[in-house]
């Protein structure tokens, strides 16, 4: 990365304000030694500004960075010498959004043991699949998931929330030096079409990662922000990464509440929020404060944004949504800003600095402008495969999102749809995505599925699953008439079925495999 490009975005950026010189070497110190892991992140920043809060816990209350940093040393020693892991070591966390599980993250990475976040939504059975596919040592869980952990293997330790503060108040003596390979991160996939797979997470080697999202996303040193998305998921430990090396105020949340979401936000001042787009769609549905969140930015990720609703909600909150398109495999591929999103509210955006971008036909070859073809995403933060020993496929060093996309006249980015969502009915090629988009804009309906599932005649056939808001109707006829009214007849769904909600995982993922077993 260009260094005066670096430098000029982190003075913009608040970065390089005035430090105590006595603090200097602490923190040039904690950077030679631990890198740019979270570890290191959260050093950086108690040398720099030690009683800054960290983190606001709502239940736990203000967490300074010196007490941050003290939590998660003393954990790490309780974990070395009272519990026995060791580097290399696997330690699954299955927590909601609380300092908790911060605090183990941290420590296992300076221990040298792999974290690995466990999806909140997991049932018994799939939790004692990902804790023997990912050889877990450890698992430490909120009390509230206690049944589903009963049924694990007894090998397998157990830290519920007060072992964990326990491991904490009763720490033996003893000094924390970093490991020989700092812990890594492992992110489970979503896992909405099959079991969740386990994607290594790698450690940035400077400030380049952090640079290109802070470019194209207007976030500041000391911000206040409310992190709503899971921190068990990418977008949500992303943005805790983001958020330790800017110094900012963290503002936790265990469960999303639309309306206290927005008293939080107010409460506390937050000029940044992380969220995934079901999260705002929920809170267009509550009245909004008689005082708008002072909030400039609303970063989101996860899932497409249905319909006009970025639009709307920026109609209500103002253009403050920037709307960050990856994947755990690539981590980002483009950033939409409000702009882009009042132009055309379905885009992706553009990349950012120091990103790849490609359009590949089948062959390897890019496409033509307007074209659908496959994604190809290229970056300093590409996975470094899964725990299986597996990856996606690559070309030049770029690799695949696995969804198809097409880039406009203005070089905007399109997702079209997954590479196996898109069916072939009568010969034609549909995205299910399209049909989504446009329903999502009749106004009696609240969210909308579209998949296929396979026809006799046609091969595969359209199905669309309808929730309506509250009080409102519509018949399955008036549905097919408006999609024929847009698209070509071979988009309009043959089946037309109205639910009262859609299945979705912790993350807002709708989960495809539970609506074609509901429909069968």
């Amino acid at each position: 990365m260009n260094p005066l490009f670096l430098a000029s975005t982190m003075a913009r950026r608040g970065m390089l304000g005035p430090t105590a010189p006595h603090r200097i070497p602490g923190q040039l110190n904690a950077l030679r030694r631990w890198g740019f892991s979270l570890a290191g992140e959260l050093r950086q920043a108690a040398a720099r500004e030690p009683d800054l809060v960290a983190i606001v816990d709502e239940e736990r209350g203000e967490i300074t960075y010196r007490q941050l940093l003290l939590h998660a040393e003393r954990l790490t020693r309780s974990l070395r010498s009272r519990v026995g892991i060791t580097p290399g070591d696997r330690i699954g966390v299955m927590a909601r959004n609380h300092a908790g599980l911060i605090e183990t993250v941290l420590a296992a990475t300076m221990l040298g043991a792999d974290t690995v976040l466990v999806n909140t939504g997991l049932a018994a059975t799939q939790l004692a699949q990902v804790t023997e596919e990912q050889q877990l040592r450890a698992l430490v869980h909120d009390d509230e998931f206690a049944d589903r952990v009963a049924g694990l293997p007894a090998e397998v330790i157990r830290i519920d929330e007060r072992t964990q503060q326990d491991l904490i108040g009763n720490a033996p003596p003893g000094k924390v030096t970093p490991p020989d390979r700092p812990g890594r991160i492992i992110v489970l996939t979503s896992g909405t079409t099959g079991a969740p797979k386990g994607a290594r997470r790698p450690t940035p080697g400077g400030f380049g990662p952090l640079i290109s999202i802070i470019d194209r996303i207007p976030l500041h040193a000391k911000d206040n922000i409310l992190i709503a998305a899971p921190l068990f998921h990418t977008w949500g430990y992303a943005a805790l990464q983001v958020s330790f090396a800017l110094r900012a105020t963290i503002v936790l949340q265990r469960r999303f509440d639309p309306a206290e979401t927005l008293r939080a936000l107010n409460r506390h001042e937050c000029g940044a929020l992380f969220a995934v787009p079901v999260m705002l769609q929920r809170i267009l549905e509550v009245e909004p404060p008689k005082r708008l969140p002072p909030i400039k930015v609303v970063a989101v990720s996860g899932s497409a944004l249905p319909g006009t609703l970025a639009t709307r909600f920026m109609d209500v909150y103002g253009d403050v949504i920037y709307n960050l398109y990856g994947s755990t495999e690539v981590s980002w591929a483009s950033i939409a800003t409000p702009a882009d999103l009042r132009k055309d509210p379905g885009t992706a955006g553009r990349p950012p600095y120091g990103t790849k971008l490609a359009i590949l036909d089948g062959e390897g070859k890019p496409v033509p402008t307007g074209e659908v073809g496959r994604i190809f995403v290229g970056n300093e933060m590409l996975f470094e495969g899964y725990t299986s020993g597996t990856s996606r496929e690559s070309l030049d060093g770029l690799l695949s999102t696995g969804d198809l996309g097409h880039l406009d006249a203005d070089g905007l980015l399109h997702v079209d749809g997954r590479e196996d969502d898109m069916i072939v009915s009568g010969g034609e090629n549909v995205f299910p995505g399209e049909v989504e988009n446009l329903l999502a804009q009749l106004p009696q309906v609240r969210e909308v599925a579209v998949i296929g599932v396979p026809d006799d005649q046609y091969g595969q056939r359209l199905v669309a699953y309808v929730v309506l808001h509250p009080g409102e109707s519509l018949d399955a006829e008036a549905v097919r008439e408006y999609v024929r009214h847009y698209l070509a007849r071979f988009s309009v769904p043959r089946e037309v079925h109205f639910i009262a909600e859609l299945p979705r995982n912790a993350t807002g993922k709708i989960l495809a495999r539970e609506l074609r077993a509901a429909g069968s």
